[in-house]
């Protein structure tokens, strides 16, 4: 009888810490790609509606100083999956047109698909990778379980690449017949469906609004009443993309899983000329280290953990999304493991009531920036000049973002002490990095990775 009771008074003390134990949410980081800061509906764009990208907004956390590590795509991926600055271990610059085999995410990192698997979470995912080709790189041996994409970093949206830019399945290319943002939307969906049941991890990663300038029909005649082309084909593609995010948000409502998902969604950089896109009033562009080339849509969306309907005004990074995550899957950060991000969500919920970070940092070969509060220093270039040269802040100039978002007023000359305290920061902050891998400007000695 005795025994009895005390596996009874056992059992039921461990249902009861299995009842208390925190359900893992499910999480999917959306990316889309050279997005323009103006051009969805919550950043005030009257052109093309994103009722999708809109709503996951309204129902989280819509940050208004959301940055990117980096104004360009594969920096800010390598980033975003290691949680730390990119210029840590050598991955500064895209890698040109042609990669060797040598180019991709250092082996010496670890990933935030690896540490989620390793906390019991199914992972995958769907889109552009961008961070290497070789099969050493390949998603499925970084940390994902599934993985159907292209590896390169641009690729055409109706017909398959070739080579190294072929669409795969884990390693194995396939043939694709649909449009290519629609495609990825339904192994998305599919990727759901398949693992409802089980916590999991989603990284997709959307190449629209990337060139080509490409867009199904059926988006086309959305935007008849733009008579820009290349602006109606931007906002073709965008819709393409809104379309996907509200049918992965749709899954999550039918399968009741949307309490406990946390779902993300940033864009890569700012938007570039070339495209279409439209920063708004922010300075700059893709490839730059100014306001538009930098800060981004930055939307964060989980029911069960963070408040809805919420504007958070103070700097945050893509990096705290790799920490963010962890934390929200119960994963304990180790201090050996150096992240630069920060977790938001004590901040999101008001537990905090200090700033993320101290200071926001960037280079770009030489071009530098610093946000401390409210000031930015910044050295920018145009795209042709950013490739070339050194870092230093020689010459650079200071703005007050609260006053003059749009970085139009240079203030260094009446505040030389606000230069020399952020100039002080940025460079500690950089004596910290290591000379780029690969890239302008040439490394110094070549990290095999």
């Amino acid at each position: 009888m005795r025994l009895s009771l005390f596996t009874l008074a056992a059992t039921l003390t461990a249902a009861g810490l299995a009842a208390a134990a925190p359900k893992k949410p499910n999480v999917i980081l959306i990316v889309g790609d050279d997005m323009g800061y103006a051009d969805i509906g919550a950043h005030g764009s009257k052109d093309i509606p994103t009722p999708n990208l809109d709503k996951l907004a309204n129902a989280g956390v819509r940050f208004t100083s959301g940055y990117v590590s980096g104004p360009y795509c594969s920096p800010t991926r390598a980033g975003l999956l290691t949680g730390r600055y990119q210029q840590r271990f050598g991955h500064e610059f895209n890698p040109g047109p042609n990669p060797a085999n040598e180019f991709g995410l250092s082996l010496k990192e670890t990933t935030l698909p690896t540490r989620l698997k390793d906390a019991g979470y199914k992972t995958g995912m769907v889109g552009k990778w961008h961070l290497g080709s070789a099969e050493k790189y390949n998603p499925v041996n970084r940390g994902f379980g599934e993985f159907f994409g292209f590896l390169g970093g641009a690729h055409d949206y109706f017909q398959d690449g070739q080579g190294q830019n072929a669409i795969v399945r884990g390693t194995k290319p396939v043939e694709e017949k649909e449009y290519l943002t629609d495609a990825f939307t339904r192994e998305a969906v599919a990727f759901i469906d398949r693992h409802q049941k089980e916590p999991f991890f989603l990284y997709l990663t959307y190449n629209a609004v990337h060139t080509p300038l490409q867009a199904a029909d059926k988006y086309l005649k959305r935007f008849e009443n733009i008579k820009d082309e290349k602006r109606q084909k931007y906002a073709a593609m965008m819709s393409a993309m809104d379309d996907g995010v509200g049918a992965v948000l749709a899954k999550l409502e039918s399968a009741g899983l949307e309490k406990d998902t946390l779902v993300a969604f940033i864009s890569d950089n700012g938007g570039p000329p070339i495209n279409g896109s439209s920063n708004g009033e922010l300075r700059g562009y893709k490839a730059t280290t100014w306001e538009g080339g930098v800060r981004v849509p930055f939307l964060v969306k989980w029911p069960a953990g963070i408040p809805d309907g919420k504007t958070f005004d103070q700097p945050a990074i893509q990096l705290d999304l790799h920490t963010t995550i962890l934390a929200a899957a119960g994963v304990d950060v180790k201090a050996d493991w150096k992240l630069d991000g920060v977790n938001l969500l004590p901040h999101l919920t008001g537990e905090k009531k200090d700033p993320p970070h101290a200071a926001l940092f960037w280079r770009f070969g030489p071009q530098v920036a610093v946000r401390a509060g409210d000031w930015k220093l910044v050295k920018a270039a145009g795209f042709r000049e950013g490739r070339k040269g050194e870092s230093n802040l020689d010459g650079a100039l200071l703005f007050n973002l609260k006053e003059d978002v749009g970085e139009k007023t240079d203030l260094a000359a009446k505040n030389p002490e606000k230069v020399k305290e952020l100039a002080a920061l940025w460079e500690k902050w950089n004596a910290e990095l290591v000379a780029p891998t690969w890239g302008p400007p040439a490394a110094k000695k070549k990290d095999k990775n």
